[in-house]
C-alpha cells in the first residue's frame, strides 16, 4: 500500500516528519506500507527552512493509494502559489475517491478543500483555522474540538502534533492495533484525545503507560486475545509475581488484567462479526464460551449488541 506525501514549499516541518516516521516505524515493524515523498519542484524548503528533495509528482496512482496533504504556516498565501496550484491540479487529474483516500495533517485540509475534496464529508483542522475551513468547504461538516475524523477515504486532524494521533489510526485502520501500539510504544507516545472523540480503541486503550513489564503483559495478551493464559502463566512470561501484576496492571495501565482481555475480546469479536462470521463462531474465535457469554460482556464494554447494524 502506497503512503504518499506531497511536500510544498513552506510545509511544516513536524507535519511531515512526525506523521512520515510513525508509518516507516510501522513498516518496518511489517506493515505493507510503501513510503514514497514526492512534490511539485524538486526541493521543498519547510518552515524551519531545511531543503526537502523529494521525486516528481507521480503520473498514475496505484489503487488504494493513502495521499498525506501537509499544513503551512500562512495558509492564504502559500495555498495560492504556484507550487499549490500544481497540487491542486494533480489532485483533479489523479486522485479519485473511489480508489484513492487522503489524509489531510492539520491546514492540509484546506489545500484539499481548494481541491473539492471536502464536499460532503466531516472533517476537522487546527483550532485556529476551523472557520477558515468553513468559509473554503461550504458544502463540509466541519467539526471542532476533535483530534482527528475519518469519513470514508478522507481522514483529517487538528493541530500539528494531532498528525502523528491521525497516523497511529491509520497504522490500526491498515495493519492492525497490535502493531500501531508497537510503534506508539517505540515512540514513547502518549495518545491524546478529547472529551469530544470517539472511544479510543480498545488496542490503543490502557496505553499511556511507561511500565515495561505492564507493556510486556499487554503484549501478550494482546498477541492472541483470545488464548486462556491465567494470571499466574502471564506473571510467570514477564517475570513478577501474580500479586504483583495485578496490582502493577491496575495502577498503571486503569484497569484489571481480566477486564482489559475481555476488552479486547468483544474488539476482535467484533471485527470477526464484521467479516462476514456469526455471533456464535466470532464469540468462539474470541475466546468466549458462548455467543450468551459474548453478549453478557459486550453490554459491558461499548453500545448495541453483537450483529446489530449500529455496533
Amino acid at each position: 500500500m502506497d503512503m504518499l506525501f506531497i511536500l510544498h514549499p513552506k510545509h511544516t516541518a513536524f507535519d511531515f516528519a512526525g506523521p512520515a516516521e510513525v508509518i516507516h516505524m510501522a513498516a518496518q515493524a511489517g506493515a505493507p506500507f510503501r513510503l514514497r515523498v514526492v512534490g511539485p519542484q524538486a526541493e521543498c524548503v519547510n518552515s524551519l527552512g531545511v531543503v526537502n528533495r523529494v521525486d516528481p509528482l507521480p503520473e498514475t496512482l496505484a489503487d488504494d493509494t493513502l495521499v498525506f496533504l501537509l499544513g503551512t504556516e500562512d495558509e492564504p498565501r502559500d495555498y495560492a502559489t504556484p507550487a499549490a496550484l500544481a497540487i491542486i491540479d494533480w489532485l483533479h487529474a489523479q486522485f479519485d475517491p473511489a480508489r484513492h483516500r487522503l489524509a489531510c495533517i492539520c491546514s492540509g485540509a484546506l489545500l484539499a478543500a481548494r481541491a473539492g475534496l471536502l464536499d460532503g464529508r466531516r472533517c476537522t483542522t487546527h483550532h485556529a483555522l476551523i472557520d477558515m475551513l468553513r468559509d473554503w468547504a461550504p458544502r463540509a461538516q466541519v467539526l471542532e474540538n476533535r483530534m482527528f475524523v475519518e469519513d470514508g477515504p478522507l481522514f483529517t486532524s487538528a493541530g500539528i502534533a494531532g498528525g502523528v494521533d491521525l497516523a497511529l489510526a491509520i497504522v490500526e485502520r491498515f495493519a492492525g492495533g497490535p502493531l500501531a501500539t508497537q510503534v506508539a510504544r517505540r515512540m514513547v507516545i502518549y495518545l491524546r484525545r478529547t472529551g469530544a472523540d470517539p472511544q479510543l480503541s480498545p488496542w490503543l486503550a490502557h496505553r499511556n503507560h511507561l511500565h515495561p513489564a505492564v507493556h510486556k503483559a499487554q503484549d501478550l495478551i494482546a498477541r492472541d486475545p483470545a488464548a486462556d493464559l491465567s494470571v499466574s502463566e502471564i506473571a510467570a512470561k514477564v517475570h513478577v509475581s501474580p500479586r504483583h501484576l495485578s496490582r502493577l496492571f491496575r495502577n498503571e495501565a486503569g484497569v484489571g488484567i481480566l477486564d482489559y482481555r475481555r476488552g479486547l475480546r468483544v474488539e476482535l469479536a467484533r471485527q470477526l462479526i464484521a467479516m462476514g462470521q456469526s455471533v456464535e463462531r466470532a464469540a468462539t474465535g474470541a475466546g468466549f464460551a458462548s455467543a450468551r457469554d459474548l453478549r453478557r460482556v459486550w453490554k459491558q464494554h461499548t453500545k448495541g449488541s453483537p450483529g446489530c447494524s449500529g455496533d
